[in-house]
């Protein structure tokens, strides 16, 4: 009896030290593993580069002002499409970071096509409060030419970030990307090897 208690405890005891191993390993990897940002396409704007401003009508008929000078605040444009299952995924995010980046972030939902199918998506997913414009002209300014796909303008209309959005993580990595002053998380870790790549 004394014995396979002591057995027992002596397997309870190595179970703990693997997994203790394994979380660390884990957390090896972790530190390792580069962020994943938002992946840049073949763009017809550049980082810096003032967009074009333009005021396009929304769904709704109201004016929507894209790019410019905005007093002070950022402008996200996400194209999405209602035929587009990764888009969908992502519209709670979108709401969650409307919500969360309230205070510098305006965001405008864009795409092009039927206007009752994007009615319908901005109900399913209660963004019926965000500016949505569907036109083609938009998405062709941007390069956008794989959805869903998101632009950051900054405070002056210039084109601080963007990329092709599969996640969460896409996405704030653009908002990360601007306070660095990069097109991408890509870009700077690039900028970053290449640096210490010089050093060494």
């Amino acid at each position: 009896m004394l014995t396979s208690q002591i057995l027992l405890w002596a397997a309870v005891i190595g179970q703990a030290l693997l997994i203790a191993a394994l979380a660390r390993q884990v957390g090896i990897l972790h530190e390792r593993i580069a962020p994943a940002g938002a992946l840049t396409l073949h763009q017809k704007v550049a980082l810096g580069e003032k967009a074009t401003p333009m005021t396009l009508a929304d769904v709704n008929g109201a004016g929507v002002a894209i790019g410019g000078t905005r007093d002070g605040r950022s402008q996200l444009l996400f194209f999405a499409s209602p035929d587009c299952p990764m888009c969908k995924s992502l519209l709670p995010v979108v709401r969650s970071a409307a919500r969360a980046e309230a205070g510098w972030l305006d965001i405008v939902l864009a795409g092009d096509g039927s206007k009752s199918g994007y009615l319908a998506m901005a109900r399913e997913h209660g963004l019926e409060a965000l500016p949505m414009v569907l036109s083609e002209a938009l998405g062709r300014a941007f390069g956008v030419s794989k959805l869903p796909y998101a632009v950051l303008l900054d405070e002056e209309g210039r084109v601080a970030s963007l990329g092709l959005i599969n996640s969460r993580e896409h996405l704030e990595s653009l908002f990360e990307a601007k306070e660095r002053g990069v097109a991408s998380i890509q870009e700077f870790l690039s900028r970053r090897q290449a640096h210490n790549h010089q050093e060494a």
